[in-house]
């Protein structure tokens, strides 16, 4: 049996768990019985834990309270968090920078010396690289994250690539974060069609609108289709293009959000991209360095064909 110290912090461990315990799973697995749990529950409750009782059972949970209480993590834990505040403290949100580095040394202070040779080793080898591009205020983020949690409409002033802006009204459905942009994906009310937004240019209006009930999702990949509606559905041309490579190796170096990639076989796939150029989309998927065949559209087939004749005088 444990001693009774090392008892209320495996106990408080079980409770941070995100789900529900009974009296009797948490004596099973702290080897004691149901009376001495109850008395370790009144112990974490008299520290300042807020352990609630759930309703209509025997069983307990770790509740909210008013202050954020010790977390107790295990040792890949503690490397996950340490990993995920480095790798914050140079993210897309903006202002979180300075909370993140905080944090951080807060957490390699009280690490122990096997986990801080670990994170430094990982920190010492590795060369973080700016986002880069806009970054967005955390303070939009939380308000679009809690009208899709709450299922409130959403409205918002929203700045096109143009610089215009305009009123929308949205039913929020998910945040979709890219590693260089957030988006949200939500149903239009005013265009009765699904539509993706960039969330920097995004300012909601306070307070939200009613309720909603949430609408079967536009794709069961969203991913996929964050992909295809930032990639091709904007532009004037849509291309499909095929890649003499393995798609694995062709999605090595074009991002998600450039293009979409479909494999055909081990050593093709087809590419789906768009632009407002023909040139650009040219001089683009030539620079990959990888053999390629335009499928559609025919537009970029006869530009490839004037530039080919152009480049080939020039060096003739």
């Amino acid at each position: 049996m444990l001693e009774t110290s090392a008892r209320l912090l495996r106990l408080l461990s079980l409770l941070q768990s995100p789900r529900d315990w009974t009296g009797a799973e948490l004596a099973d697995r702290l080897d004691v019985d149901v009376r001495t749990v109850r008395r370790d529950i009144d112990k974490l409750r008299t520290l300042g834990y807020p352990v609630d009782a759930t309703p209509g059972v025997a069983g307990y949970r770790l509740g909210a309270g008013a202050k954020l209480p010790p977390l107790l993590l295990d040792d890949d834990e503690a490397v996950a968090v340490a990993l995920g505040l480095r790798t914050a403290a140079g993210g897309t949100i903006a202002g979180i920078e300075d909370s993140s580095s905080r944090a951080l040394a807060k957490l390699e202070q009280v690490l122990p010396a096997r986990l801080r040779y670990r994170v430094g080793m990982l920190q010492a080898a590795t060369v973080m690289v700016p986002a880069g591009g806009p970054t967005v205020d955390p303070d939009v983020l939380t308000a679009v994250a809690a009208a899709i949690r709450d299922n409130h409409r959403l409205r918002f002033d929203y700045r096109a690539h143009d610089g215009a802006t305009s009123l929308r009204t949205t039913e929020p459905h998910r945040l979709v974060h890219t590693g260089r942009r957030w988006y949200l994906i939500g149903w239009d009310v005013d265009r009765a069609d699904w539509r993706t937004y960039r969330v920097d240019r995004v300012l909601p209006r306070i307070p939200t609108g009613p309720r909603f009930t949430p609408r079967e999702a536009p794709d069961t990949d969203l991913s996929g289709y964050l992909s295809r509606g930032v990639t091709t559905a904007p532009y004037r041309y849509a291309a499909r293009i095929t890649l003499a490579v393995a798609a694995e190796v062709a999605a090595e170096r074009i991002a998600p959000t450039v293009g979409v990639i479909e494999a055909v076989d081990a050593e093709s796939c087809v590419l789906r991209t768009g632009s407002d150029s023909l040139d650009e989309l040219a001089i683009y998927v030539a620079g990959f360095g990888f053999g390629f065949r335009v499928l559609e559209p025919p537009e970029l087939r006869t530009r490839i064909r004037e530039l080919a004749a152009r480049l080939g005088a020039a060096v003739g």
